[in-house]
């Protein structure tokens, strides 16, 4: 446990199960305590595992709320200035490499570039039974169906920000993270109970925070940073203050400086009051 001794200047936020209900909505009492927070000079940012256009608009336009960090770190955007300050990518041959890999079990696999996320074509009409049925619109909204994702790499201007696929058990998606792990010297990590996210060597929302945090002139004892997940793990490690949310895994409630409520009961706002606002 840290002992929160400065000022907090950066908040990150994870969106799932964290600033986002169950209804993937942000609640008004959080939005005011946001706007405050903004208003008082803090720097407030989302730190998620989706890509840019996954973010709702909402939050993509909130006032003041300038930088997003996406893809689990892969990508830091300045919306203001619309411009990456920030980028660490999987190449297109690793890209290919994992997905033939992917390919030998019983799973669906998406790609994300840095202002969308592709999905293959054939894996459309089976989202719903990888999917939760609170995922399942955001899932189909934003995502492209192309008809082959190994064609959409070679044709790909760029190379690509993450890897993200979904099975059907947690017993599963263990079995295949261990294989990736094997294979690639890759960040392998998760965030559903069966999920499976890749990203480049040492990618992580925690390094994403620290990376904007060097270029604002931030320290990383500076830094308060919530999540429910096990792809925010590293994000509440590097964080100067890590708050974890009553709703998340045992894990990351384990490395918490502070468990606040659950995302239902609006628990980012309560806890930005309470050692944010109330310190200033």
């Amino acid at each position: 446990m840290k002992s929160r001794r400065e000022k907090v200047k950066m908040i990150g936020l994870d969106l799932d199960g964290t600033l986002l209900n169950d209804k993937k909505e942000v609640g008004s009492y959080t939005e005011k305590v946001l706007k405050t927070a903004i208003d008082q000079g803090v720097v407030v940012l989302i730190a998620t595992g989706r890509p840019v256009f996954g973010v709702p608009e909402r939050l993509r336009s909130f006032p003041g709320m300038r930088y997003i960090i996406t893809s689990n770190g892969a990508r830091i955007l300045d919306q203001k200035e619309n411009r990456t300050v920030y980028e660490k990518m999987i190449t297109k041959e690793e890209t290919q490499r994992i997905l033939y890999t992917l390919e030998q079990f019983d799973s669906l696999a998406d790609l994300y570039f840095e202002e969308k996320a592709l999905g293959c074509l054939k894996s459309k009409e089976r989202v719903s039974e990888f999917y939760p049925e609170n995922m399942q619109k955001y899932i189909l909204e934003s995502r492209t169906f192309v008809p082959d994702l190994h064609e959409a790499v070679i044709t790909a201007e760029k190379d690509i920000d993450k890897i993200q696929a979904v099975v059907r058990t947690t017993g599963e998606r263990d079995r295949i993270m261990e294989v990736l792990k094997a294979k690639f010297d890759l960040t392998i990590s998760c965030a559903l109970s069966n999920n499976i996210e890749v990203t480049a060597k040492d990618v992580n929302k925690g390094k994403g925070l620290l990376n904007l945090g060097k270029i604002l002139g931030i320290s990383r004892a500076e830094i308060m940073a919530f999540g429910d997940g096990l792809n925010d793990m590293d994000m509440l490690k590097e964080a100067g203050f890590a708050v974890a949310m009553e709703n998340g895994r045992d894990e990351v409630k384990e490395i918490a400086d502070y468990i606040t409520c659950s995302n239902e009961q609006e628990g980012v706002a309560y806890a930005i009051e309470k050692f944010v606002l109330n310190s200033l």
